[in-house]
């Protein structure tokens, strides 16, 4: 198959003040849009071009050594940012609610505590990554953690709920250094219904 980077189903500037458009812009259309053709590039003519987008993250230790840096880095790029948009919204915000909240506060010691950790997960990534709130389906608990560049949760066996990238592309135009200013801008715009979602469809 081939990928193709997915449309937003906002408008660039839609989580301004909190992200803004520029950002958004250079974002999704160029980074993203990178790492979708170098993907593509990597797989095309090969018997892992009919691999879904999940199995490619997940199982990218099983391709052959000659695509598997390639599909690690861009294909994870792929299906981190197509995570991350779909994990944001404008108007959003707030906490999350229902059985997340419920797990939040039995496991993590309510949402103020998962915030501070969430946060601490952020700002210890060094360099470039992601900071993410998984489920881990053999202990049935979430887990705060982070990965470098574009790695997932995926191939150490979770399941992604939210994340947030904490590359310098992803707020370097608006915060410059101050990368603990937007992860507080950050938290204006989870769309915690969708993380819900999420969160229900894998602890059921």
């Amino acid at each position: 198959m081939s990928f193709t980077v997915p449309e937003l189903k906002y408008s660039l500037d839609a989580l301004e003040p909190h992200i803004d458009a520029e950002t958004m812009r250079i974002h999704h259309d160029k980074h993203h849009a990178a790492y979708v053709a170098n993907l593509n590039k990597a797989i095309e003519g090969t018997d892992y071009a009919a691999w879904n987008l999940e199995a490619l993250v997940r199982d990218w230790k099983e391709l052959p050594s000659s695509i598997q840096t390639a599909v690690r880095n861009n294909g994870g790029g792929h299906y981190n940012h197509g995570f991350f948009w779909e994990s944001i919204a404008p108007n959003a915000g707030g906490k999350p609610s229902g059985a997340l909240a419920a797990a939040m506060e039995k496991e993590l010691g309510g949402f103020d505590a998962f915030k501070a950790e969430f946060s601490k997960a952020a700002m210890g990534r060094f360099g470039s990554g992601w900071a993410w709130l998984s489920f881990d389906g053999k202990s049935r608990k979430l887990v705060i953690g982070s990965t470098a560049n574009q790695d997932s949760p995926m191939a150490e066996g979770l399941t992604p709920l939210l994340g947030v990238d904490v590359w310098e592309h992803a707020y370097y135009l608006k915060y410059q250094n101050r990368r603990a200013d937007y992860l507080e801008a950050f938290f204006n715009v989870i769309d915690w219904g969708k993380v819900e979602e999420r969160f229900e469809r894998v602890a059921g």
